[in-house]
């Protein structure tokens, strides 16, 4: 599979699996959130995300990897971008998680895979590691 297909194949696992995180987050009020994100509140930043991951993940397997990004201008309503870690089973994908007023993205950036796998593809991998990471499974539907 080539590289772009296979990041794409990754970034739509992560954002099926973890829409119901971005929904949880988009809930903080965009001006406390921008506020610990500028005065480098990372600790507090670290709790809302273990706060919002405990309740769909197993502990530790999703992390703030501790840098965000805001995009504050006077003309278009803020986006921020927090920098993420999964970790389960032999999977770790590094991805950027963008948060607006009307939806959540996601940017892999990386995804290591500790032992090469037999004909397995990325997506199946990632997809097998998250569904082991979840406490339960996704609600159905579309991203959110």
């Amino acid at each position: 599979m080539p590289a772009a297909a296979t990041a794409f194949a990754c970034e739509r696992v992560l954002a099926e699996n973890i829409a119901d995180v971005a929904t949880e987050l988009r809930m903080i009020d965009v001006v406390d959130l921008v506020g610990f994100i500028r005065g480098e509140s990372v600790a507090t930043l670290e709790d809302l995300i273990n706060s919002a991951s405990e309740l769909y993940f197993k502990h530790g397997a999703l992390r703030y990897a501790l840098t965000a990004n805001i995009d504050l201008m006077w003309e278009t309503p803020p986006s921020v971008s927090l920098n993420m870690e999964f970790c389960w089973s032999g999977v770790t994908a590094f991805f950027a998680l963008r948060l607006d007023s009307t939806c959540a993205g996601v940017d892999l950036q990386h995804i290591h895979f500790d032992v090469a796998a037999d004909g397995a593809r990325p997506g199946e991998r990632l997809a097998e590691a998250m569904a082991a990471a979840r406490v339960a499974p996704p609600r159905p539907g579309p991203p959110r």
